[in-house]
């Protein structure tokens, strides 16, 4: 793989052994149940949920999304994850090659069959941006510019995603240019270290996402579960994740969840409403094991900043969504463990907001 690349890394304060030992043990122990709990969940849905048809579907969906690290609970700062820009389209149903169609029905069963392209600026900083050079402990500077082409495959209770991105990582990206601008007409000030990216890189990713939809009660007001396993392979980055969310509202049979960025619990932008007017609020959380991020671990093939990449990262997520006729509207609030080891200010949060609109 091209992560194992040999490089020759910034020399880097050590964690003590000990507690890096304890560290890790403290996180997976604080991972293991809820992740064996949510993929027993998860196989349990798969193996109970009708493999139907669902009715086809016309419109297709125009997404924008803005996820940003300055809508907190803490102190307002950018730092990190900084902000992830999309803008998605997504196909009406059975728009693909009858041959493409009857692959997904083989491999997924029989359901409705959509494609989709989005396009992705994300961008990450470390902790202070107002010092040059930057602190080399910390996360590096990086930009990420991607395309994704994904076929996504609805049955009645599930929805199965496969994809390909394609992109680059660097000063081509022009996350300089977004963050600073954006900084300088609001006037606030430039994070000044910039030109330590990560250096300009060619990325690519796979990312695999299966969704089950399980109904936990429909008494007027509805309450599902919705279980989660996903993943990516690729230079960009390699991970899995499992992970749930429980919702509760009207007309949840109208979608799979919120959208996120990747990577993180994503029900997609597919909505289908069942009523005039749906809603729901909803609480989740996922366990990542993170194998590579090139954001994190730097260039494969050039001298770059990196940090000591936390392996396990795990995130609380809880929210709102509304869909009124055509339109969708969510907000989440996201609560991330660790990516880096000595993180600065515990874990880190941000605000996702999207807005989708069938056309």
């Amino acid at each position: 793989m091209l992560y194992l690349a040999r490089r020759m890394p910034y020399k880097s304060k050590n964690l003590d052994r000990a507690g890096g030992i304890a560290l890790r043990r403290n996180i997976g122990s604080f991972l293991s149940v809820p992740l064996l709990s949510l993929t027993a969940a998860a196989f349990l849905a798969a193996s109970t949920a009708a493999r139907a048809q669902p009715p086809a579907d016309p419109d297709g969906i125009w997404t924008l999304q803005d996820e940003n690290s300055s809508i907190s609970t803490a102190h307002l700062r950018d730092k990190y994850y900084v902000n992830g820009l999309r803008l998605s389209y997504t196909s009406a149903t059975d728009r693909l090659p009858t041959s493409w169609e009857n692959a997904e029905n083989w491999v997924w069963g029989a359901g409705r069959s959509r494609w989709s392209l989005d396009f992705v600026q994300s961008m990450y900083t470390p902790a202070n941006v107002n010092i040059t050079p930057p602190d080399p402990h910390d996360r590096p500077y990086a930009g990420v510019l991607t395309a994704t082409f994904s076929l996504l495959h609805d049955t009645d209770f599930s929805r199965s995603v496969v994809g390909l991105q394609l992109g680059v990582v660097g000063p081509a990206a022009l996350a300089k240019q977004m963050q600073n601008g954006f900084h300088n007409l609001v006037g606030y000030n430039a994070s000044r270290g910039w030109n330590y990216q990560i250096p300009n890189e060619p990325v690519f990713d796979v990312p695999v996402t299966k969704i089950w939809r399980v109904p936990l009660m429909d008494d007027g007001l509805q309450i599902d579960m919705l279980p989660e396993i996903a993943g990516g392979v690729g230079n960009l980055r390699v991970y899995g994740l499992v992970g749930s969310a429980v919702r509760i509202g009207q007309g949840l049979a109208s979608d799979y969840g919120v959208a996120r960025v990747s990577p993180g619990l994503s029900g997609t932008d597919v909505y289908q409403p069942t009523r005039n007017f749906a809603w729901y609020f909803f609480v989740g959380g996922d366990g990542q094991y993170v194998l590579h991020d090139i954001t994190i671990d730097g260039s494969d093939f050039q001298s770059s900043a990196r940090a000591n990449r936390q392996p396990y990262v795990g995130e609380f997520e809880a929210g709102l969504a509304f869909i009124l006729g055509r339109v969708r509207l969510s907000y989440t609030q996201v609560v991330q463990t660790e990516e880096i080891k000595g993180q600065q200010g515990g874990p880190h949060q941000f605000g996702s907001l999207a807005l989708s609109v069938r056309y």
